[in-house]
C-alpha cells in the first residue's frame, strides 16, 4: 500500500509527539514517581505566580476578612512544614481567602499558589476540615497535577493534529472535520479521566498530609458529605464531571484511610 504525503507527514507528526511526551520524564521529589512533565519547578512556580492576579479577580479579589485569612494561612503552613514539603520541593506554598462568599470551591495553581473561597470556608465547621480542605489542594500541587496535564493536553492536541492531517481528503474536504472533532471528542474524555484521577490522588495526599501537622483525615468525610448535599440533584454524572461525586470520594477516601491505618487512627488528631 502506498502511502500518501498526508499520511506520511501525519505519521512524522504523531511519532515526533509520542516520543517527546513519553521520554520527556521526570521524578517526583517527594513520591518518586516518574512523571511525564515538561515543565521545572521553577517554571510551575513562576506560572502559578503569573496567573494568581488573574484568578483573584475572578472570585472577587482577597478577603479583607484578616482573622480569617491568617487562620487560612496558618493552616496551610503547618500541613507545609510539618510534612517536610519546604524542604523536599522547591514550592514556594502560599494561602490565599478569596472574598466570593457565594462560591463554593478550592484550587491550586502550579507552583504552590493555592485558594480557597470564602463561600467554601463558611461551610466548613472545624479546623481539620480546612485542613483537609487545604492539604487536599497541596496534593494537586505536589502530584504535579498541572504540569502533567500541560504534557497530555499537548500530547492528545499533537495526535489530534496528526490524524487530521493524515486523514484529509481533497476530494472530501468535510471528512476531516468529523475525524478531527471525533478525535477532539477523544482527547476531552481522555482529559476527563486524569482529572478524575488526579482528584482522587489528591484526597490521599490529603489523608497522608494531615495527621503529620495534628489534623483528623476523617474531616474530609465530613466535607464531602457537605459538598453533597450542596450538590444535590444538580450534581452532574460523574462520567463527564471533571471531579468524582462526593458519594465515590468518601469510599475513596475510607479505604485510603482504612489502608493507611489499619490498627486504626492516632489519638489526639483535631477533627
Amino acid at each position: 500500500m502506498r502511502l500518501n504525503t498526508q499520511t506520511i507527514i501525519g505519521i512524522i507528526i504523531a511519532l515526533v509527539t509520542l516520543i517527546g511526551y513519553f521520554f520527556n520524564t521526570s521524578t517526583n521529589p517527594v513520591t518518586g514517581e516518574k512523571q511525564h512533565v515538561n515543565m521545572s519547578a521553577e517554571q510551575e512556580i513562576a506560572l502559578g505566580v503569573q496567573a494568581a492576579p488573574a484568578m483573584e479577580q475572578q472570585y472577587g479579589g482577597e478577603s479583607t476578612d484578616a482573622r480569617a485569612t491568617a487562620a487560612v494561612q496558618q493552616v496551610g503552613q503547618q500541613i507545609v512544614r510539618a510534612n517536610g514539603l519546604d524542604q523536599k520541593t522547591k514550592y514556594q506554598f502560599n494561602f490565599h481567602l478569596l472574598a466570593d462568599d457565594q462560591t463554593i470551591n478550592a484550587f491550586a495553581l502550579p507552583g504552590g499558589q493555592v485558594f480557597i473561597t470564602k463561600g467554601l470556608l463558611d461551610n466548613l465547621t472545624s479546623e481539620g476540615q480546612l485542613a483537609g480542605v487545604l492539604a487536599h489542594e497541596i496534593g494537586h500541587v505536589i502530584g504535579r497535577h498541572s504540569a502533567e496535564q500541560v504534557a497530555q493536553s499537548q500530547l492528545t492536541q499533537g495526535l489530534s493534529g496528526a490524524a487530521a492531517i493524515a486523514s484529509y481528503d481533497p476530494n472530501n474536504p468535510g471528512s476531516s472535520v468529523a475525524r478531527a472533532a471525533a478525535a477532539a471528542m477523544i482527547a476531552k474524555l481522555v482529559g476527563l479521566r486524569f482529572s478524575r484521577n488526579d482528584e482522587l490522588e489528591a484526597d490521599n495526599f490529603a489523608v497522608k498530609f494531615t495527621p503529620a501537622a495534628g489534623y483528623n483525615p476523617a474531616a474530609m468525610l465530613q466535607v464531602m458529605q457537605m459538598l453533597g448535599r450542596k450538590a444535590g440533584s444538580s450534581n452532574p454524572p460523574e462520567f463527564l464531571s471533571t471531579h468524582p461525586s462526593p458519594g465515590n470520594r468518601i469510599e475513596e477516601l475510607q479505604k485510603d484511610i482504612q489502608q493507611d491505618y489499619p490498627q486504626g487512627l492516632p489519638g489526639g488528631l483535631k477533627s
